[in-house]
């Protein structure tokens, strides 16, 4: 006997033993390690499939020159835009004419005219005799004309110089304020108008009709018919002022090349191209027809489109797409995030995100031909026939459906980037993934998953339709179709089928499928527990009918809290005779042992059920549910004892740690559906005349005790839950403690029946709670 109670210590003394208040372990509290390995096998899987949806294995588009005759049709396998180069440059060209030059009016050419007026005569007015002879040359060479002696006698004179100063020069002023241009033939060219820039200010104004800008000519011309006409001078006089003025006159609106051609550049920029606008499964030249240049370009574009190599930064791009997706289900699984999702749980992940991704991409590559049908119809058909509900169906069998959601969500995205579709096929993957996680959730046989490919592909066939109506290409495409999606759905369910049970073999998950084999009880373990422990079998199966009626009205998993239930107390297994379900006639053995190492027995079946569950393979559900199903409570019968024991010997008051279960606390509506089915079936056989009422206010008061003591703090039921529990359990029990009447029986001389007694009043007439 002191073996077994020696091993028990040794086995549970990690655990159950907790030294202050300083070390011990928060009850419920969360210390999963965060699964950086799991996580960083899931990223690079992510990685891998963003490289790979950049790079092409084969250029699908046959490329012929212009004036080549095509061997074969040539189809567009996706939606393009090509630059019609000839058309924009003619159009560039057009808009650039229509663009006025920019003449700069400048004053320099007046103010050096009048400087060089005023130094001429100022410097002759002031020579004489051999110095002006001298000045009379050197003029002749700057002007680049003979002065003769007569004109510079005339610049002179003072009424002369008088002359220039106020009557010429204004006059020349006045003519240049308009501007003058070097030859008025240069205007002719721009019969949309120029623009003139005057320099000082740099203000525009456009000139729609330049034709009455006069020219250094008309400017002559027009000086020598004012001095003749309206200032009457004679010819000496004019000839004078013209040898001094016209070696001056120069234009002072002149064309700006730079920035006429500048803006000239910028308006063509602004024009935006001429495009050939290809839709996808357009035929861009027939088999036997000549290719013209137009068509090699086409052929060309999307020759250089399936032919681009890896795009690394496009590869970046889809992984950092990904990356806010995870950041996204990391505040989906509210406080412990990723932590929620274990190593394990990554690789599974990561392993299905592979699978299916390389199938996308190299499938895509080698395609079966499908005769006459163009390649781009092929590579839909093929598209449209993958079955990526498939893979969220198998995360649906173990995973939650939040986590299932948000995967098909990146895996749709990640496919749809695999082989080069467009947002039509990411929303007919993405729904039809959502639409097979909710069936299957739903389904709790192998017979109700098969029923779910109806709905399953009644619904892909109405996004078929949705999508040809939206990129409609003709009836014969929309109608061979039906036959790929069909194909989809019951692809989809043979990937379920067939490869859900792999996966439960190498990670050891638990699916619907595989509870539901669990529940049989013909398990060896429930065998085991009937025949070791049969208190414990009988206290199990009821607990396992409450859990399940419980978790249908809350809403919880009834399959899964059933199965729970009925492995939960596996752990009595190692020594059943110190449970009280399992003491019939006889002496019960926690009389022989101190309260406290009956307690550490009693605490011992948690863990113990956990190996066990562990060894044979439940899962990691089922285990986290056994873990978990009494949570922190304590055991008070044992620690009362303990109190009343130590107070009788005088030692110190007894550690309530010592008394209580390891935890953790409920993290599910399970857990806490399982715990409360326990506790309330275990102690309502100590009930005393169990009527309906009595089981009643049994019920609530454990519920209110367990409620109170914070146990289902972390459980996410709710006071409405509570209250349908009740409800739900009152029922089961009432049903199982129900009070029959006592049958009449033989009389020893065989004769007559003996008279049997009249039933109570109480069972002859139900009360109120009992007709409830």
């Amino acid at each position: 006997m002191s073996e077994i109670f020696d091993k028990v210590k040794k086995h549970l003394r990690p655990q159950a033993q907790i030294k202050g208040k300083a070390t011990q372990k928060a009850p419920g509290k969360d210390v999963k390690p965060f699964p950086v390995a799991g996580l960083l096998f899931f990223l690079t899987v992510l990685a891998v499939l963003c490289l790979l949806s950049t790079m092409g294995f084969q250029n699908r588009i046959k490329l012929f020159v212009a004036g080549e005759v095509a061997t074969h049709d040539v189809a567009a396998d996706q939606n393009l835009q090509i630059e019609d180069t000839a058309a924009t440059a003619s159009r560039r060209e057009q808009v650039a004419e229509t663009q006025p030059p920019v003449f700069d009016l400048s004053p320099k050419p007046f103010i050096d005219l009048t400087k060089g007026v005023d130094d001429i005569l100022n410097a002759v007015s002031e020579a004489s005799g051999e110095e002006l002879e001298k000045l009379r040359w050197q003029i002749s060479e700057n002007l680049n004309v003979e002065i003769g002696q007569d004109v510079i006698d005339s610049w002179q004179r003072a009424d002369l110089r008088d002359l220039v100063r106020t009557r010429i020069l204004p006059w020349i002023k006045t003519a240049y304020e308009p501007g003058v241009v070097s030859a008025s033939s240069i205007l002719l060219a721009y019969k949309n108008g120029i623009l003139i820039r005057d320099l000082p200010s740099n203000m525009e104004m456009l000139r729609i009709d330049p034709r009455d800008i006069k020219d250094l000519k008309q400017i002559r011309d027009a000086l020598e018919a004012h001095l003749k006409t309206d200032l009457n001078r004679p010819i000496r006089v004019r000839k004078a002022v013209s040898a001094l003025i016209h070696p001056f006159l120069v234009p002072n609106l002149t064309l700006n090349q730079e920035t006429t051609q500048g803006r000239k550049r910028e308006i063509m920029a602004a024009v935006e191209p001429l495009y050939y606008n290809i839709k996808k499964g357009e035929i861009i030249v027939r088999q036997g027809e000549r290719v013209g240049p137009v068509q090699q370009l086409k052929l060309q574009s999307l020759y250089r489109l399936q032919s681009g190599g890896v795009q690394y930064m496009e590869g970046v791009g889809g992984l950092v797409m990904c990356l806010l997706l995870l950041l996204v289900l990391h505040f989906s699984l509210e406080k412990r995030g990723l932590r929620a999702v274990s190593d394990k749980d990554w690789l599974f992940l990561g392993t299905v995100f592979l699978a299916f991704g390389l199938f996308a991409k190299f499938g895509n590559a080698v395609r079966l031909p499908t005769g006459d049908v163009p390649e781009s119809v092929r590579a839909m058909y093929f598209a449209y026939s993958l079955p990526l509900a498939g893979a969220s169906g198998i995360l649906a069998l173990f995973f939650p459906k939040r986590l299932c959601i948000l995967m098909s969500l990146m895996l749709s995205f990640l496919t749809c980037r695999l082989i080069g579709a467009d947002l039509n096929l990411f929303c007919y993957y993405f729904i039809g993934a959502m639409i097979f996680i909710f069936l299957l959730k739903r389904s709790e046989t192998r017979v109700q998953v098969l029923k779910t490919s109806i709905p399953l592909i009644a619904t892909l066939l109405f996004m078929w339709v949705a999508v040809n109506l939206m990129d409609f290409i003709d009836l014969a495409t929309a109608g061979t179709g039906v036959f790929f999606i069909v194909l989809n759905g019951l692809l989809t369910l043979l990937a379920v089928m067939g490869i859900s049970p792999i996966m439960e073999l190498i990670f050891g998950y638990s699916s619907r499928f595989r509870l539901m084999e669990l529940m049989n009880l013909e398990q060896p373990l429930l065998q085991e527990l009937m025949v070791k422990a049969p208190g414990t079998y009988h206290h199990s199966l009821v607990v396992s009918n409450m859990a399940e009626a419980g978790a249908r009205v809350i809403g919880a998993n009834a399959l899964l809290a059933k199965v729970a239930a009925l492995y939960h107390d596996i752990g009595k297994l190692k020594n059943p005779q110190y449970f009280i379900e399992n003491i019939s006639g006889k002496e019960n053995r926690h009389n022989k042992l101190t309260p406290s190492m009956s307690a550490l027995i009693l605490i011992s079946h948690v863990k113990k059920g956990v190996e066990l569950a562990r060894e044979h393979k439940l899962g990691p559900v089922i285990t986290d549910l056994i873990s978990q199903h009494h949570g922190t409570t304590l055991i008070t019968f044992f620690y009362h004892k303990a109190q009343e024991m130590a107070e009788a010997k005088g030692e110190d008051p007894v550690r309530e740690e010592e008394f209580r279960y390891p935890g953790p606390k409920p993290q599910s509506k399970e857990a806490g559906l399982i715990l409360l089915a326990d506790a309330i079936e275990a102690s309502s056989r100590t009930l005393v005349d169990p009527t309906p009422s009595r089981i009643k206010g049994h019920i609530q008061s454990i519920l209110r005790k367990i409620y109170t003591e914070g146990e289902l703090d972390e459980s996410q039921l709710t006071l409405k839950d509570l209250t349908l529990l009740t409800e739900t359990f009152h029922r089961i029990l009432t049903g199982i403690f129900h009070q029959r009447i006592e049958y009449p029986t033989i009389d020893r001389s065989g004769n007559k029946p003996a008279k049997p007694k009249e039933a109570p009043a109480e069972i002859a007439k139900p009360s109120p709670e009992q007709a409830a």
